[in-house]
């Protein structure tokens, strides 16, 4: 996943688009995420980005009805009394207004409360010029909007850091100061993080397991914990952050046992938010003419944990990731609005892809889960594994594609052959995706320890 906000910016010229996707710096001067450099002036519908894109591109209304939440809003239960927790480095200099011109263009409330905190210190001064900045603003308009967009009424708190999260332990002293602050004041419910740096890159095992006492943190105070789990498939980036391995390795903190990893999908869905087709597994290596498919495999840090030993068949001994799996496509995208100007971008909706957008969009149906249960749910994944993914589960089994990827490095061709969706658990696309109906109803009826 190459650290970095975790959509990812492909710097090829993305064929059939005709559009560049980001511009063309260094990967590790700027966030892991994909956005089209195409800008609209109001919200596109599908039927506009595959006119003028060659791709879909999806709204709030469509994401709700694909993932079943419209029944739960029509009960009362859309995040109320629930706080959303997203953290980035940097954060976005318009994040407030773009948040009001987002709700006010697509029909939804404004959050109950929306809170910016810098706990680990004041942020540098924005620079229209820093790409790296510019990447983080990004990934904070994404990750507010769509988590607002999953439950409109829970608060959001966005937790800015002051250093650029990029592999190895770069940025994540001040990430998990910041979050600790964050649990150890009850500031929140839920914490979603779209970002993350290979395992290989941290200079030792020790140096990565120093860095978990946030999440052994959120764990005792019942805070839900997730984590994108990459945009190269079953690869990802090297120190340098522009290199890839030449062979499959996961990123943390989704590879985490404390924090639920969640991997990307592909919708296919019409105007209205009807699908057309079953999602399948987010892969679109083959568009960019490069890497950009959900991360997903075997942690070469920690062991396979109890609630997995369902799935050991498939993980091994080790943790296997994502979990589950939402929306990360490119064609596929969420509509954006951006109010910054910088590397190419002014003011207006863009279309986003990776797997900083599943997260998010996860975000939103925990806050709702929590509000349903009564009780914040804390850890998810034994609940997760508990509930699986057979018929009339909340989890819906991906059974299509694979997070395979290939691409040229050093004047040869790799592939790193990843894993593919089958019937139950896969480390394509985890348990399935969900259906927020029928998933928080799951989990309100779980027992509270």
């Amino acid at each position: 996943m190459s650290s970095r906000p975790l959509t990812r910016v492909g710097a090829a010229v993305a064929a059939g688009l005709g559009v560049m996707a980001l511009a063309s710096v260094p990967a590790a001067a700027r966030p892991l995420h994909i956005a089209i450099k195409h800008r609209f002036g109001h919200p596109p519908t599908t039927s506009q980005c595959l006119k003028t894109l060659g791709i879909a591109c999806y709204n709030p209304a469509q994401f709700q009805r694909a993932y079943d939440m419209g029944p739960l809003y029509s009960a009362g239960l859309n995040g109320t009394g629930k706080t959303i927790v997203i953290v980035d480095s940097f954060g976005s200099p318009t994040i407030e207004s773009d948040l009001k011109t987002f709700d006010s263009e697509q029909g939804l409330p404004a959050p109950p409360s929306f809170r910016i905190i810098t706990p680990a210190g004041p942020i540098p001064k924005f620079d229209p010029g820093n790409a790296t900045m510019v990447g983080w603003a990004e990934e904070t308009s994404l990750d507010v909007e769509y988590a607002h967009t999953m439950a409109p009424g829970a608060n959001i708190l966005l937790v800015e850091t002051p250093v650029a999260e990029t592999e190895g332990v770069t940025g994540f002293p001040q990430i998990i100061a910041s979050e600790n602050f964050v649990i150890n004041h009850h500031l929140g419910d839920v914490i979603s993080q779209s970002f993350g740096a290979t395992e290989e890159t941290f200079p030792n095992v020790a140096s990565l397991l120093d860095l978990r006492s946030a999440y052994k943190n959120a764990l005792r105070n019942h805070v839900s914990v997730l984590a994108s789990s990459g945009d190269f498939g079953a690869t990802d980036a090297e120190l340098n952050g522009v290199s890839l391995y030449a062979h499959r390795v996961v990123g943390w903190p989704t590879s985490d046992p404390l924090v639920t990893a969640i991997g990307g999908t592909q919708l296919h869905l019409t105007d209205n938010g009807t699908r057309t087709a079953p999602d399948n597994v987010w892969n679109d290596t083959e568009l960019l003419h490069s890497p950009a498919a959900s991360g997903g495999g075997q942690s070469h840090v920690f062991p396979r944990p109890d609630y997995q030993n369902s799935v050991q068949s498939v993980v091994g001994d080790a943790r296997g990731i994502p979990d589950v799996s939402l929306s990360a496509a490119v064609n596929g995208g969420a509509n954006v609005y951006l109010g910054f100007t910088g590397s190419g971008i002014t003011p207006g909706w863009y279309v986003f892809g990776g797997t900083s957008e599943s997260s998010p969009l996860f975000s939103g149906v925990v806050a709702v889960a929590d509000q349903a249960a009564g009780h914040d749910l804390g850890l998810l994944n034994p609940a997760l594994y508990a509930i699986g993914d057979g018929a009339g589960s909340g989890l819906v089994d991906i059974t299509l594609g694979n997070n395979s990827v290939s691409f040229r490095q050093h004047d040869k061709t790799h592939h790193v052959v990843g894993f593919e969706a089958v019937p139950g658990y896969d480390m394509a696309s985890g348990l399935g995706t969900v259906d927020g109906a029928k998933l928080v109803a799951q989990l309100q009826a779980l027992p509270h320890h």
